[in-house]
C-alpha cells in the first residue's frame, strides 16, 4: 500500500545505525503545515497494536490507520542534488503541496 525506494531504505538504515536506533520508522499525517496537513517522519521503538506494518529489506515502517487513509499509494524516495538532499513524499492523494514538500492538502 506504500512504497519505499531502495535509496530511501538505504538512508533510513544509515540513519538508524548512526543514531543507534532500534525499532522502525513511523510515517504519519498530522494537521498543520502551510497546506493543511504535514507528514510525520520519526523513529519509534515499536509499532502500536493497530499499525499497518511494512517491511522493506529489513527496515520496518509503521503507519497508523488514520494516516493510512492519506498515504495509500504513496512512495517515499530520497533525492540528492547540488542544491539540496532529503526524503521526498510522492503522494497520489495530495491535491496540492507546499513548496517544501512536507505539507499537503488531500
Amino acid at each position: 500500500m506504500i512504497e519505499v525506494t531502495e535509496k530511501a531504505i538505504s538512508k533510513i538504515r544509515s540513519a538508524f545505525e548512526k543514531q543507534g536506533v532500534t525499532g522502525g520508522l513511523r510515517l504519519g499525517v498530522l494537521g498543520g503545515g502551510c497546506s493543511g496537513m504535514s507528514y510525520q517522519f520519526k523513529f519509534d521503538t515499536r509499532p502500536r497494536a493497530n499499525d499497518h506494518i511494512f517491511n522493506f529489506d529489513g527496515v520496518q515502517v509503521w503507519v497508523d490507520p488514520k494516516s493510512m487513509n492519506f498515504l495509500k499509494g504513496m512512495k517515499l524516495d530520497y533525492s540528492e542534488s547540488i542544491m539540496q538532499s532529503g526524503f521526498e513524499f510522492i503522494n497520489p492523494n495530495a491535491q496540492k503541496s507546499c513548496g517544501c514538500g512536507t505539507s499537503f492538502t488531500a
